[in-house]
């Protein structure tokens, strides 16, 4: 039996694979988990020590392949295997989402930023920047754009190779339309949710730009499908997975050894997230690759975990949002305000910063838990 034939043997012509899809739910749960860590390195660690090994782990390793990337070909994905999965739903969706993101950066900036102000006084660390640190955009406000784009394509029943060319096109605009500086910081605020801007002296200013990213979340969706018919799971991973993770790994390297894309370090930390956020289109056909890949990895280790670390797990993913928005609030406002008010700085050592990431998880994941609880009670009293 030939590889083309064995794969597709592994579907079926109706949806057969329902419910919570449990390599999904690690992918999502991986990045979660590793929130704290990532975004309390990149606080605490000066740029001249970013790329030293753990920092360098947490914030290349964990943080692109392992993390937004999932998350965002994951969401795509996700929006098949929920009740509300129609074309106003998930523009709905995206769009309350979106909003959230603007709330978020009111409540993790705006807020602690103004009281460092009042108890410090410097205008250079906490006001200057509250304009951007408001408006400017992140992975919600991404998210929440690309939902409500990808809800439209879909009411207007665009089929699945044209959702593809017009991803594929927007990614390849977005790579050569980047590192814009139009002279004006509120339009480059503006315009930073659709492409990557930056001020003159090398400042981002647009973290997930939506033509650079917006092809994740689609082939996420068109992957999602794919996953609805696919009846053998064991077989197809155990064929597609070594070789996309093989494949994708030599990629890796290659662009470590020759220092560029994704990887690529550059003279400053800037530089590195230009490369990141904006993205080049090589770069996130790489991301989609690997993300479908390492899909056959979690779905094996979820099959053999114990119960309560797959209920971990699980709970983890069905809360992300919650964890994204709990964790950024007490990352801020521990490194930015409390560290920097009583230290003069906010940069640690690795080791104090990694005990401080543990202590954030450990408030962050029972406040979400308390959180789903509470929004469940308070459905079932309106429902």
């Amino acid at each position: 039996m030939s590889v083309i034939t064995a794969i597709k043997d592994c579907f079926a012509n109706e949806r057969v694979n329902l419910g919570r899809q449990s390599e999904l739910d690690l992918g999502r749960a991986i990045p979660v988990f590793c929130l704290p860590f990532v975004h309390t390195v990149i606080e605490c660690t000066p740029v001249e020590r970013i790329d030293e090994p753990i920092p360098w782990f947490f914030n290349i390793l964990i943080g692109q392949p392992f993390g937004a990337p999932m998350f965002i070909f994951a969401m795509g994905a996700c929006l098949l295997y929920t009740r509300y999965s129609d074309a106003k739903s998930i523009q709905k969706r995206g769009l309350m989402l979106f909003l959230a993101g603007f709330l978020l950066n009111f409540c993790r900036f705006v807020v602690p930023y103004l009281i460092g102000y009042a108890i410090t006084g410097e205008t250079e660390k906490f006001i200057d920047p509250i304009f951007y640190k408001w408006f400017g955009n992140d992975i919600l406000q991404f998210a929440g754009l690309s939902m409500m784009l990808l809800g439209t394509l879909i009411g207007a029943h665009v089929s699945n190779v044209m959702l593809l060319v017009i991803a594929g096109a927007m990614s390849i605009f977005g790579s050569l339309v980047r590192h814009v500086d139009f002279g004006i910081t509120p339009l480059n605020i503006a315009l930073g949710h659709f492409i990557g801007t930056q001020e003159d002296n090398g400042f981002v200013m647009s973290d997930f730009p939506l033509m650079n990213w917006f092809i994740l979340p689609v082939c996420g969706y068109l992957f999602g499908k794919v996953l609805l018919r696919l009846k053998d799971k064991v077989t197809f991973y155990k064929i597609v997975s070594p070789i996309i993770i093989i494949a994708y790994t030599v990629f890796f390297v290659w662009e470590c050894m020759h220092d560029i894309g994704q990887v690529g370090k550059g003279a400053t930390l800037v530089d590195s997230e230009n490369a990141y956020y904006h993205i080049l289109w090589y770069d996130v056909l790489g991301f989609i690759i690997f993300d479908i890949g390492i899909l056959g990895l979690w779905y094996y280790l979820m099959n053999h975990f114990p119960k309560w670390l797959f209920d971990f797990c699980t709970a983890l993913s069905r809360n992300i949002t919650r964890v994204y928005v709990i964790h950024w609030i007490f990352v801020t406002v521990l490194t930015n305000v409390v560290f920097y008010v009583i230290r003069g700085t906010q940069e640690m050592p690795i080791g104090p910063t990694l005990l401080l990431s543990v202590v954030i998880l450990a408030f962050t994941f029972p406040l979400a838990l308390l959180w789903e609880k509470k929004s469940r009670e308070r459905k079932e009293r309106k429902g």
